[in-house]
């Protein structure tokens, strides 16, 4: 029996990759599936058309683009999934008490819909800070983002030392479950820990009880000041969990958290602070000290005050541009600006290469002199 020669493997024993890959924008896709997670939680899974690979940075999120009740909305929502899964990417939605869009979501959108999506944008990853050692922290349905980080590390195989800690309501409330032990029932660097703040009649449970707090960081992970630390949840439970890092001492740039933007308390105070801030420099202000701002595909233009946006002068002349954040996040409100100069602070919604051909955002975008848009 001879021997077989191996033969060097070359570029030219790989077939080429015809399909397209995702990138930052406005894609349409099509529901192909919905998982009840918990008695209000529920996952969708959406694929593109065309087959389209799916890659972007576990943590990122996406905004949908919706019509509810003849009204245009958009809300963003944190994959779920991870890019290891490539041809599709998932969200994990929250029924909520009143919410427009969560409740809408759960009860219209079904297998076979269509909706647009835009995306995928963030700078909460897992991918831009490396660690050998992670805490992932969650509260509720905060759990989504950290949940695709932790599938990325399993599915890649990667030597990265986990520590998973989440905290929800009742064990009823507790998302991905059974997900979370298989895990956890795989690999030697996955440890994982779920906090319960109470539980129910009829419901038994034997893990942490509670609210995070520093006995239980502790015993959770004993080594957290040498971790990079990645934590999701409602604002009260984020603040707590700085709160405690700090207190310990800890290095806080190497505590990363996601949010879309500020709370409605923040958003009403910043209103009114705002508007007294108009009101006491209105009258200081001159027409020569006015800014123009057009848009060429409307054949419209408006002037507006220095440091307001280009969003504000769309919405002066009732052009509505998408947004969803607000600050500069989601990228939803990307044109494309022809001449002039503007200041934009944005945070990550918008690439390098899109701001070298002109792009701009919108909702940060601070006109210097007269600007033209292409929109």
């Amino acid at each position: 029996m001879t021997n077989a020669i191996a033969k060097p493997v070359s570029s030219e024993s790989f077939s080429p990759i015809n399909t397209q890959t995702w990138a930052n924008g406005r894609h349409n896709m099509r529901c192909v599936k919905v998982i009840d997670e918990t008695w209000d939680v529920r996952t969708f899974c959406f694929m593109a058309e065309q087959p389209v690979m799916f890659f972007f940075k576990p943590g990122q999120f996406v905004t949908l683009e919706l019509e509810i009740n003849g009204q245009q909305v958009m809300r963003s929502y944190t994959i779920s999934s991870s890019p290891s899964v490539p041809y599709s990417f998932s969200i994990t939605v929250k029924r909520v008490p009143g919410g427009l869009v969560s409740n809408w979501l759960h009860d219209n959108l079904d297998v076979g819909d269509e909706i647009a999506v835009h995306g995928p944008v963030g700078l909460f990853n897992c991918i831009d800070y490396p660690s050998e050692k992670v805490l992932l922290l969650s509260g509720g349905v905060g759990i989504t983002p950290v949940m695709s980080m932790a599938r990325w590390f399993f599915d890649t195989n990667a030597e990265v030392d986990m520590v998973f800690a989440h905290s929800a309501r009742t064990p009823r409330d507790v998302i991905y479950h059974r997900e979370l032990e298989h895990m956890c029932s795989r690999i030697s660097n996955f440890s994982l820990h779920l906090i319960c703040e109470k539980y129910e009649r009829g419901q038994s449970w034997y893990g942490y009880r509670g609210y995070l707090d520093q006995v239980k960081l502790e015993m959770i992970a004993p080594d957290f000041m040498e971790r990079e630390v990645f934590c999701c949840g409602p604002t009260p439970y984020m603040k707590a969990v700085k709160r405690l890092l700090e207190q310990n001492g800890f290095d806080m740039s190497r505590y990363h958290e996601e949010s879309f933007g500020a709370t409605p308390e923040d958003v009403e105070e910043a209103a009114i602070e705002q508007a007294e801030i108009a009101m006491e420099e209105a009258d200081a202000i001159t027409q020569s000290d006015m800014v123009q701002v057009e848009f060429t595909a409307t054949g419209k233009s408006v002037t507006i005050a220095p440091g307001e946006t280009v969003h504000t002068a769309a919405s002066k002349l009732g052009l509505h541009i998408p947004k969803a954040c607000g600050m500069g996040i989601c990228g939803t409100c990307k044109v494309k600006k022809t001449e002039g100069e503007v200041v934009m602070e944005h945070n990550g919604g918008i690439t390098d290469e899109d701001i070298a051909e002109g792009y701009i955002l919108t909702c940060c975008s601070v006109p210097n002199g007269k600007v033209v848009v292409d929109f």
